[in-house]
């Protein structure tokens, strides 16, 4: 295999990453349906947990508990044979954030579409020039 395509091939899912993180972006901007911004905005939160995830994850790697054996003298920790949780907790958060964004960007459509009867970003912007 040529040894540019082994580069692409070995970070396959930040590659990945990197396309989500693309189309969430470019559906935020260039959208004007409303929904479709909230979409766009979605897909790059979860392009951007997914990417802490996968930094977090470590090939053969345990989780961080230590076990209580009996023997003689203390035990040494190895620490390189443990995973960090830190990434994993901090997108725990991240995840409850996007979906309370999510919901509160919803309500705030609904509300707007109640008021201008459209969710178009360029109507909505003629009918507050209009008043």
């Amino acid at each position: 295999m040529p040894e540019p395509m082994m580069i692409i091939t070995a970070k396959l899912n930040y590659w990945i990453y990197i396309v989500l993180m693309m189309v969430g972006l470019y559906a935020m901007i260039a959208k004007n349906n409303l929904v479709k911004k909230i979409i766009g905005m979605n897909i790059l939160q979860t392009a951007i947990i997914l990417f802490f995830i996968s930094t977090g994850a470590k090939h053969g790697a345990t989780i961080p508990i230590l076990e209580h054996t009996h023997g003689p003298g203390p035990q040494v920790v190895q620490a390189v044979r443990y995973a960090n949780p830190l990434p994993h907790v901090l997108m725990l958060t991240a995840i409850v954030v996007a979906v309370a964004t999510f919901g509160v960007a919803l309500a705030l459509i609904i509300r707007l579409h109640r008021e201008y009867h459209t969710l178009e970003e360029d109507e909505i912007l003629n009918q507050l020039e209009e008043e």
